[in-house]
């Protein structure tokens, strides 16, 4: 049986809700990657506001900031200096209750990716409630003491549970009545422009090097020997890092002069940085913060063209190394070694893109966001059916 629905302008028929609020522990101008993806499209068929963790810099009164961006309004509250957690979620309580003031809640979705947020929203009961555990956040480094017990909370308060990769769905699957995996995806117009190789940026020079690049938030999840023991062993390739230093000192980065690190780049600007390497890397340790992880950046990569190397991550081994789209290296010997072979085979490079982009053929963010929607609908559906004693009043 199809249980597609379809959304329509007839009345009897699910629709998504008119207001959609986001709570997110990721600054919407940190990194663009699941949340700006998924809430960008979700934009264009809700009222869509995207509530950030508070800044303390206020000092007369607290308030919310709003900026509108890409149809998504973005909103900050910022908080005094100096307050207890006690009084910070009080602050955050009392500034989200006058903004929900105005809100019909029958046609309100509270969307989460931080179970945090139940500490300042618990109490209100919107038409439906999803929550995408896009990470095991609980074992990230600072992460909050109390957020494994308010995300079982939110479990049972979630109407619909969505998992961004197949590790942490299995991990989390026994939580929920109603929880599916929809693994990141992929914008493959944007990174198929990285195919045009033009001039590089001004920042990043090869010197006529090898260079073997990497994008993304550089932390503790980070594998800093395995670069320093890279770039030590193959001098004469050149080493791009790009992306915000978080979490970890920037002292204890290596040093070594055929390394550059280029900082944050823009979601546009990124295929530009890409044009100009010959191998990506995904140089993760394997730890508790990676376990249940699922790179955006892989299917990025792939659709830039570009070989993959990466360390043995769970959801990059499955699928991407068992269908032979990423060589899989547990160390820096085996990391250059992958490397040489890669750059050795230039020839077979056709043949390499062509079993890619038929495996990136069958991924979209579009198609992601689809079945999203579609089990949404089918929740709100449900709501919508009466109850069994209400069948003959």
């Amino acid at each position: 049986m199809d249980l597609t629905i379809t959304e329509t302008n007839e009345t009897h028929l699910p629709r998504l809700p008119e207001q959609l609020i986001i709570f997110s522990h990721l600054r919407w101008d940190f990194v663009y990657q699941r949340p700006q993806h998924l809430a960008s499209r979700l934009a264009k068929l809700s009222n869509l506001f995207y509530i950030e963790e508070p800044i303390f810099d206020a000092y007369e009164r607290i308030y919310f900031e709003s900026v509108v961006k890409n149809k998504v309004t973005v909103m900050v509250p910022h908080l005094k200096p100096g307050l207890s957690h006690e009084f910070t979620i009080a602050g955050l309580s009392s500034l989200f209750n006058v903004f929900i003031a105005g809100f019909d809640l029958a046609y309100t979705a509270f969307w989460y990716y931080t179970p945090m947020a139940l500490e300042f929203s618990a109490s209100y009961e919107p038409q439906i409630i999803i929550y995408d555990c896009m990470d095991e956040l609980s074992a990230f480094k600072f992460a909050p003491l109390n957020i494994r017990t308010l995300e079982k909370e939110l479990m049972l308060k979630a109407d619909l549970v969505l998992t961004g990769g197949r590790s942490l769905y299995e991990a989390k699957k026994a939580s929920h009545h109603n929880i599916h995996a929809f693994p990141s995806s992929i914008d493959m117009v944007h990174f198929t422009q990285a195919r045009a190789k033009g001039d590089l940026p001004l920042d990043q020079v090869s010197g006529n090097m090898p260079i073997l690049g990497f994008y993304g938030v550089i932390d503790e999840r980070f594998d800093i020997a395995l670069i320093a023991d890279l770039a030590e062993a193959r001098p004469d390739w050149q080493i791009v890092l790009i992306g915000p230093v978080v979490k970890i000192d920037p002292d204890s980065l290596p040093k070594q002069v055929n390394i550059q690190y280029l900082g944050p780049k823009t979601y546009e600007q990124l295929p530009g940085y890409m044009a100009g390497w010959d191998i990506a890397m995904i140089p993760f340790l394997l730890n508790e913060s990676t376990r249940f992880i699922s790179p955006t950046k892989t299917p990025e990569y792939l659709a830039a063209g570009l070989p993959v190397i990466s360390t043995p991550i769970f959801d990059v081994v499955n699928p991407y190394g068992l269908n032979g789209l990423v060589d899989i290296g547990k160390n820096a010997a085996e990391f250059i070694k992958l490397a040489e072979d890669i750059l050795a085979d230039k020839l077979n490079e056709p043949d390499r893109l062509a079993i890619a982009d038929g495996f990136l053929a069958l991924n979209s963010w579009d198609k992601t966001f689809d079945g999203i929607k579609q089990e949404m609908l089918k929740v709100i559906a449900q709501k919508n059916q009466p109850l069994a004693s209400d069948r003959y009043v």
